[in-house]
């Protein structure tokens, strides 16, 4: 499930590219089928205890769900503003984020092969940051920057709070951006093919979301970032080959640093347990 979930996300920049429409209608149909397969899941397996599952993620579910909303309306602006490759491998320095907010939130300082991979990753992602700055992607760039942090403040939430359920707080989020967006979006501008695309973006976003729900619980969270992981090359790859979307030199040298440092720091941590 881990390993479906990880091609799931990896095939959001294939269908941003597959999807000729404006960022807001974009969010609107997207979130809207994401969020009704989500709600399908979840009607099915609570069985009459649907509102009791809504009502037991409580404020955290309600914070959680904040940042989700915040993190998928920056996202999908960012695609809309840089390449695939420099949004995934931006994401990709999360869990070092998480680990310097859990540090200042709990006083535990991360590992020294942790510290030293994040000192790798930050480096990585500033060599991104400049070649967006000279091929005016860096709104894009900050975009996704601001989507990672908020991702690994989401992270922090979920994991001080292990009792919250996750599906009922992501199925909320989907449907606050439907919500937010319908003012703005549009929705019946898309033509029909372009509702089919969005329709498939929308399972995207709602397959992947409850295969990794559903997965984590199964393996070890370290196996589990370690299988994830591989959205990260499949992600720019999809592009590149349907779409012919080659990133710049700098963001190739950049993401590859991110990469081996989130794949050091994983393999390390393995060895540690």
């Amino acid at each position: 499930m881990i390993l479906g979930s990880a091609a799931a996300f990896s095939a959001a920049g294939f269908c941003a590219r597959l999807t000729a429409v404006d960022a807001w209608p974009t969010l609107f149909w997207r979130s809207l089928f994401g969020g009704l397969l989500i709600a399908g899941y979840i009607i099915w397996s609570q069985r009459g205890r649907v509102l009791t599952a809504f009502r037991s993620i409580g404020p955290t579910g309600c914070l959680i769900a904040g940042c989700a909303t915040l993190g998928s309306i920056c996202y999908i602006n960012a695609l809309r503003r840089t390449t695939v490759a420099d949004v995934t491998l931006i994401y990709a320095a999360a869990p070092f984020l998480t680990a310097g907010i859990g540090w200042l939130r709990k006083g535990e300082p991360p590992s020294r092969s942790t510290l030293f991979a994040s000192a790798v990753a930050l480096v990585g992602v500033a060599l991104m940051v400049c070649a967006a700055i000279s091929s005016n992607h860096l709104a894009g760039n900050v975009l996704a920057l601001i989507m990672t942090v908020v991702t690994a403040v989401m992270m922090v939430l979920i994991r001080r709070h292990r009792e919250t359920p996750m599906l009922p707080a992501s199925c909320l989020s989907a449907f606050a951006i439907a919500a937010l967006m319908l003012p703005v979006a549009r929705p019946l501008s898309p033509s029909a093919i372009e509702f089919v695309h969005l329709a498939l973006f929308g399972a995207q976003f709602g397959l992947g979301l409850l295969l990794l729900t559903l997965g984590t619980r199964l393996i070890s969270a370290t196996r589990s970032a370690l299988i994830g992981n591989l959205e990260i090359p499949l992600s720019p790859a999809w592009v590149w080959l349907a779409f012919n979307e080659v990133p710049p030199t700098a963001t190739v040298i950049g993401g590859s640093l991110v990469v081996l440092a989130v794949a050091a720091d994983v393999l390390l941590a393995r060895t540690r347990l």
